[in-house]
């Protein structure tokens, strides 16, 4: 019984973290799409990268930001990173910061990776930037 409270716990602390990033509309959007079949996985990345990862005193939110836009960038996953560049409007990290991230990226993981994610970003700003005009 102590793993289920815990994981219960865990869950919540996730979801709360999860929403905070991430905002209450895309994590509500995501609980109304999730059918039996992906419920698992939910549970899954809500316990362990929000209610582990993301809620560690260790990084800021910020800082966290910084470092998975850098990793999703690198890792080629687009939606991903269009996700949390919208997400840095909760987490703090700034269009600077994104481009410093984004810098890294070029250098370590390649220049297209690199190119990729600056364009990605440029998008999600001018709809961002749309949105509070």
């Amino acid at each position: 019984m102590g793993d289920v409270s815990k994981n219960e716990k865990r869950y919540r602390t996730g979801l709360d973290v999860r929403r905070s990033v991430l905002g209450d509309p895309h994590v509500d959007r995501a609980g109304d799409a999730v059918t039996d079949f992906d419920r698992p996985f939910q549970q899954l990345i809500t316990e362990a990268a929000w209610g582990t990862v993301w809620a560690r005193p260790g990084l800021s939110k910020r800082e966290r930001s910084i470092v998975t836009l850098a990793l999703l960038a690198a890792l080629g996953h687009d939606e991903e990173v269009a996700m949390h560049v919208r997400a840095t409007a909760n987490t703090g990290a700034s269009r600077d910061d994104i481009c410093e991230a984004f810098l890294h990226v070029a250098i370590y993981a390649g220049v297209p990776a690199a190119n990729r994610a600056f364009k990605i970003a440029k998008e999600v700003f001018a709809q961002m930037d749309d949105a509070h005009a």
